[in-house]
């Protein structure tokens, strides 16, 4: 079967939008695979500073992107071989991900990585260019957000379960940054496009986020049954 046949639903948003959460809700109910592309570019950033390397050239860096050994299983996240899941999560390694992505080639050396998920049954995917760049012609394109006080609130929530000490004024200041830096890059920058559907969730619970991407891809997919 073409790749292009595979259906393909892509959440993309700004960071602590819930849309990681909210893509594999998804892919779990239907069943589809998933594909967190954020970790990949968090991976890059985690490899570049395990190894020391120069973080303002572009082609090393990029060498890094195509050469990472990693292994997604069992919801765990490897990096040579070492369980890595939550090293990637901490907030240095998020806002160098984010540093990174503005380069376009390690954006390219990662491109045919992410494509390369599309499998049957189905792929529900979240980042911030995968509807707008990644897989265009994906069955069903959403921009996930909510306001920037509640994302901090969220993040937050998130770090105080997890045992790790926060300062709510600090996330705030750290996601408005990173969302100014995603939106204005010259390469993928953040943004809905004229196909995607906005759903903002500052005022909607997970579950609520999940019901409407859910109704959203069963009238779509219903229609092209018909």
């Amino acid at each position: 079967m073409k790749t292009e046949k595979i259906p393909v639903i892509t959440i993309d948003g700004p960071s602590a939008s819930g849309k990681g959460t909210v893509a594999q809700l998804v892919a779990q109910k239907i069943g589809f695979h998933y594909l967190d592309s954020g970790a990949l570019y968090r991976l890059v950033a985690l490899k570049t500073t395990l190894s020391h390397a120069d973080i303002h050239n572009a082609d090393q860096l990029a060498e890094i992107a195509k050469c990472l050994d990693i292994v997604f299983k069992n919801e765990q996240i490897y990096l040579d071989g070492v369980i890595v899941t939550e090293n990637i999560r901490a907030e240095q390694c998020g806002l160098l991900a984010s540093q990174l992505a503005a380069y376009p080639q390690v954006r390219a050396a990662l491109t045919e990585r992410q494509r390369a998920f599309r499998q049957l049954p189905g792929l529900v995917t979240d980042g911030r260019d995968m509807g707008s760049v990644i897989f265009q012609d994906a069955t069903l394109k959403i921009f996930l957000t909510a306001n920037a006080e509640v994302r901090a609130q969220r993040r937050y929530n998130q770090l105080k379960e997890k045992g790790i000490s926060a300062n709510i004024a600090d996330l705030l200041h750290d996601i408005k940054k990173r969302d100014d830096r995603d939106s204005n890059r010259s390469i993928a920058p953040l943004e809905q496009s004229a196909d995607t559907r906005l759903l903002d969730t500052s005022a909607l619970t997970i579950s609520q986020a999940q019901d409407a991407v859910l109704s959203w891809y069963n009238e779509i997919a219903h229609k092209a049954s018909v």
